[in-house]
């Protein structure tokens, strides 16, 4: 029999082992919110920021293509995820031969199938870094991780003489890939390599290089094109659905590790990102794993939350995971990159990377702080890129995706996270540079550059009549180039430049310009300073997907002289009624997303970026309690933990993700962190203890803390709240208070004051 104390011992450790406190990154749940998702949000494996986003892929050429979970097939593994940009797809396959992915309505065998197979969720498994499938018609299991620009798949293969994997140039994707040109060489029997140029948006040229490394030795290479087989011992070319396969006939089960380096300066680059980066895994698949599981949760633990809720740890954690999951490195290992104009640049030494993605638009209430919080290095690298821009092809990106000028969205608020940058003390290089790119961006009337549109278009028609007339473009460009005034200002008072500062700052006014002066709302004026007669306050005609309504609380820069301007009161009673009628659609409006001309009567739309920031102005009234109530409301309603309504609209590259994780800590920048003082808005956070590590090399403080007393469901108002023990009588603090470190204590009651 067992002593008793032997029992005991059983028990204690047993205890512990049931202890043992999760890590960040065991929360995060890379399949929320993927169905109905963007392409740039996927449940495959990615580095932070990295070039490859390896994922597997189920839909056709629509929007919000790539991976919905709600479709039971996959048709490959696409290795970029980027916005608008694609490439490279990969599928280990069995059986008869197709040569075509397929779409989830063709057969999966026979003549007319696709080379796309089914599969279960309990069989299906991700985590930043790491994904895995079981494929259930050919009965391999795939399991993917990536660096920074390599992919790595690691296959296990039945026993089964017609194994082989798909390598295709061409795929599905949410904007549509044009193949231009395209090669696959075969340079050995563990080796094949190649290009892809396509363009995609219509603005977006680029070529992908790519060298590709099996661990095992094929049997065959094969090439095809327009679903036939065609001729080519070791190189075959083509521009449309060009693709090969490489063959593995096995009598048992076996793995097979495919490594594949990627670039889009060339092949001797590929090559070189792949050796540099896979030096210290060779062909261990399971290290790299767990090496970037080590570097996920490094950025992860940054901010350490406890509370009563572990859906909210999930939902907290993996909307952190999706702020740096999207931007794409575009720069090689050695700083090589293309630039918009299509020319091989270098990259200075005191540059690490070029950073692409979608726009900067309206990015500056959260993932500004959330970056310049727990990531600094990303801000560097990002307003880097914007500079590297601004030298060699003369202008800011507000929507840098392969370094090219998409010209998508309103305003330069890249500019925004700029001044954040140098007013944080996060740049000290280049302010001069900065500035004079700033500053061009709101003086020149921009022209295309190298097929893209740079800069603020109708600026000159802004600077003329101070405002955009609705001849020249949408009413809410104003708003955009208001703002934009304002964030020069802010740079040219950092930098001394007292005229200039006195200037812009006057004309940071102008959103006063489109603002009936009877209704106080925004509405579109002409040319001869009239406004549109029969005005729809709920359409979205002259508006960027948003309408008057939402518009009319859009002045970031500022609030309380907009709160002035309409009358407190009325804009109290306005932003109330807004949300009162919004909260049965979960504070989301979809008609309004994408949908121009159409009216439509919707309010409060966190959907979209427009007004994501609408909880925040009841803290400029005298209604506060609402910013509490309303953050709370929206965290736990409008965000979900499951893969079918994460989100009620569009993520886009972590905008939403950062709006939860920071207001979940009762923290936003209204301004974007633009103005001297540093405003951060505060409101009720929805867990107990909060605490945050503060990078040493950019930051004096170690350690900020946010702790919260009696805290619950119906506990949402804040009573009092302390700053290392002094009494704050108003709604912020600022961001010098949390990087010099310290305690920010809140006592919550049922109750508003």
């Amino acid at each position: 029999m067992l002593s008793l104390r032997y029992i005991a011992l059983l028990i204690c450790l047993s205890s512990l082992c049931i202890a043992q406190k999760k890590q960040p990154i065991d929360y995060v749940n890379p399949f929320i919110g993927t169905s109905n998702s963007r392409w740039m949000l996927f449940p495959g494996a990615t580095a932070p920021n990295g070039m490859v986003k390896l994922s597997p892929d189920n839909q056709g050429d629509v929007w919000q293509g790539g991976y919905e979970y709600s479709v039971g097939s996959i048709h490959g593994f696409t290795h970029l995820h980027g916005w608008t940009m694609a490439g490279l797809l990969t599928m280990p396959t069995n059986g008869d031969l197709a040569l075509k992915p397929g779409t989830p309505d063709e057969p999966f065998k026979g003549a007319n199938a696709g080379f796309h197979s089914r599969f279960r969720h309990d069989q299906e498994k991700a985590t930043p870094g790491y994904y895995s499938v079981y494929l259930l018609d050919s009965h391999i299991k795939a399991e993917l991780t990536a660096t920074e620009r390599t992919g790595v798949q690691r296959y296990t293969l039945p026993a089964d003489s017609t194994n082989r994997i798909m390598i295709q140039l061409s795929m599905p994707s949410e904007y549509g890939l044009d193949l231009k040109d395209a090669a696959i060489i075969k340079v050995s029997d563990t080796e094949i390599e190649g290009y892809a140029k396509s363009s995609a948006a219509g603005f977006n040229d680029y070529t992908l290089y790519f060298v590709m490394q099996f661990s095992k030795p094929f049997t065959g290479f094969q090439g095809y094109a327009n679903q036939r087989q065609i001729k080519g011992e070791k190189e075959i070319k083509g521009s449309k659905d060009l693709g090969a396969y490489v063959t593995y006939p096995t009598n048992k089960t076996e793995q097979v590790i495919l490594r594949t380096g990627l670039s889009f300066v060339s092949v001797a680059q590929a090559r070189l990102n792949l050796a540099t980066e896979l030096k210290r895994f060779s062909w261990d698949f399971d290290k790299l794993v767990k090496h970037n599981h080590d570097v996920w949760n490094n950025i992860l633990k940054t901010i350490i939350v406890e509370g009563d809720s572990e859906t909210d740890k999930v939902k907290f954690y993996t909307n952190f995971y999706r702020c740096f999951s999207a931007k794409m490195t575009m720069s090689d290992v050695n700083g090589k990159y293309v630039d918009a104009c299509e020319q091989v640049q270098q990259l200075p030494p005191y540059r690490k990377a070029m950073i692409g993605g979608d726009a900067f638009w309206n990015t500056f209430w959260n993932l500004n702080l959330l970056w310049t919080l727990t990531s600094p290095e990303t801000v560097q690298d990002l307003v880097g890129t914007q500079l590297e821009m601004y030298e060699k092809t003369g202008w800011l990106s507000k929507g840098p995706t392969g370094i090219e000028y998409s010209g998508i969205m309103e305003g330069s608020h890249e500019m925004a996270l700029i001044t954040s940058a140098y007013l944080k003390g996060i740049m000290k290089k280049d302010a001069d540079v900065a500035y004079a790119a700033m500053k061009k961006n709101v003086e020149v009337e921009p022209t295309p550059v190298c097929g893209g549109q740079p800069g603020n278009p109708q600026i000159s028609a802004y600077a003329k009549y101070g405002y955009v007339p609705v001849e020249k473009g949408a009413t809410s460009k104003t708003l955009d180039y208001a703002y934009d005034d304002w964030c020069v200002a802010q740079m040219a008072n950092h930098l001394h430049k007292t005229n200039d500062y006195t200037f812009f700052l006057k004309r940071s006014d102008n959103w006063k310009n489109v603002f009936d002066p009877v209704s106080k709302y925004v509405v579109p004026k002409k040319e001869d300073g009239r406004f549109i007669d029969n005005f729809d306050l709920f359409s979205v005609e002259h508006f960027v997907e948003g309408n008057s309504w939402e518009y009319s609380f859009y002045v970031p820069h500022a609030v309380p002289g907009l709160v002035k301007f309409v009358d407190k009161s009325r804009f109290t009673n306005r932003l109330e009624t807004g949300f009162k009628k919004s909260e049965k659609q979960k504070f989301t409006a979809p008609a309004l997303d994408r949908t121009w001309g159409q009216s439509a009567e919707y309010y409060i739309n966190h959907g979209n970026e427009v007004n994501m920031q609408a909880a925040y102005l009841f803290n400029y009234t005298d209604k506060p309690y609402l910013t509490q109530y309303y953050t709370r409301k929206i965290l736990n309603t409008f965000y979900d933990a499951s893969p079918y309504t994460g989100w009620g609209g569009d993520e886009d590259e972590g905008q939403m993700g950062a709006w939860f994780v920071m207001s979940s800590l009762g923290l936003f920048e209204m301004n974007g962190g633009t103005s001297p003082d540093l405003r951060i808005d505060l409101s009720s956070p929805i867990f107990n203890s909060v605490k945050i590590t503060l990078d040493p090399t950019f930051y004096k403080g170690k350690l900020f803390e946010i702790k919260t007393y009696n805290n619950s469901a119906k506990n949402i108002y804040i009573q009092s709240a302390r700053l290392n023990g002094r009494l704050l009588k108003g709604n912020d603090i600022s961001f010098k208070d949390v990087v010099a470190g310290g305690k920010l204590e809140l006592y919550m009651g049922p109750d508003h004051h």
